[in-house]
């Protein structure tokens, strides 16, 4: 239940820096690694007894399996083997993979529709105006549970009730609108104290963190499933999400989620900020904040996923508050319907 003809953030450069990568990406078992010319990515499967590449290691730029020394390209077409004549055999699938804003993006279906132009632009991530510092979760939920998360954020009162949450988001209305394939959910706070996150991000901008602020969230979710999130607070009455930067503290909250199986994701998260851009160590404060923040939404989606599979059959209630999450899950039945349409024609 995830379209395959997109791309999704599969890891970061750092991660097969020193040995190949081995990740199930939509289903796919796929091994990453650093070749001759530039990251590749192909089945992370030998061809001679079935052993994961991502056991074996690089050399020359190409990829040796850790059992019995096959090489492979990363074209998927196996170069060589000790004392073996390996030439003829079939070639592994390879993916389209790209390197982009300090991540690998992956393309898991026909690799003849991808196309390098879809790949987001990210105002923050080649900036030097902004600071960037994230990190990467595996949780056990559908994909589709952490988009609804991300685009209602009425669960902060509950769920980070310690650092983001207070009584006056979900008081608050949410506004959901539609543009083409995007759906965004906001809502604009007006004349509250600051949270325990935000007070210390007021501080950290030289800003008093003890007067009334303004706050904004506008969540946006475009397919096949990120979500970017403009957060913040201004001293109030200085024009909100519009104030110059000498009277706010605002962010852009990261968030990639890529599907591993239909139960689970890897979810790739952090905050990009344009205050105070050379100041590593605010950089990581802010990094293990969101961190502590993230973690909390963790047991909550695993325990609600194994719910939701315990009890198939219950219809769940949607409210106003769940328009965001409903119309992106609209966009991607779409994506899904048109994809197993294409795979139905191919094959009459």
């Amino acid at each position: 239940m995830f379209p395959k003809n997109c791309w999704y953030v599969a890891c970061t450069p750092d991660e097969f820096q020193e040995k190949p990568l081995g990740r199930t990406i939509c289903g796919e078992n796929i091994v990453f690694y650093q070749s001759a010319t530039g990251v590749a990515a192909v089945e992370d499967f030998c061809p001679h007894r079935g052993a994961p590449l991502s056991l074996g290691y690089v050399e020359d730029g190409l990829l040796v399996c850790g059992y019995h020394g096959l090489k492979m390209g990363g074209d998927g077409k196996t170069a060589a083997m000790p004392g073996q004549r390996v030439r003829g055999f079939p070639c592994n699938r390879s993916y389209p993979v790209i390197e982009r804003h300090g991540f690998v993006w992956v393309w898991t279906g026909d690799a003849e529709l991808a196309d390098e132009s879809n790949i987001p632009e990210l105002e923050w991530a080649n900036n030097p105006e902004w600071a960037y510092g994230g990190g990467l979760f595996h949780i056990n939920c559908d994909y589709r549970l952490m988009i609804d998360n991300l685009m209602d954020l009425t669960h902060e009162t509950y769920v980070h009730a310690s650092s983001i949450g207070q009584e006056e988001i979900d008081e608050t209305p949410v506004h959901t609108t539609s543009e083409d394939d995007m759906v965004i959910t906001s809502r604009f706070i007006e004349n509250i104290i600051a949270p325990p996150f935000w007070q210390a991000a007021l501080r950290a901008n030289q800003l008093a963190d003890d007067v009334p602020v303004d706050r904004w969230q506008i969540c946006k979710f475009s397919p096949p499933s990120h979500v970017m999130i403009e957060v913040g607070v201004a001293h109030a009455g200085k024009g909100g999400h519009d104030a110059d930067p000498e009277h706010k503290a605002g962010s852009i909250v990261v968030d990639f989620i890529t599907p591993e199986t239909e139960t689970s994701i890897w979810y790739f998260w952090g905050m990009a900020r344009n205050f105070k851009p050379e100041d590593t160590e605010l950089t990581e404060q802010i990094r293990q904040g969101q961190h502590q923040i993230f973690s909390e939404d963790l047991e909550m989606l695993e325990r609600q996923q194994l719910n939701l599979l315990t009890y198939p059959d219950r219809k769940l209630l949607k409210l106003n508050i769940d328009t965001g999450g409903v119309k992106s899950r609209r966009i991607l039945d779409t994506l899904i319907k048109e994809e197993n349409q294409m795979i139905e024609n191919v094959n009459l």
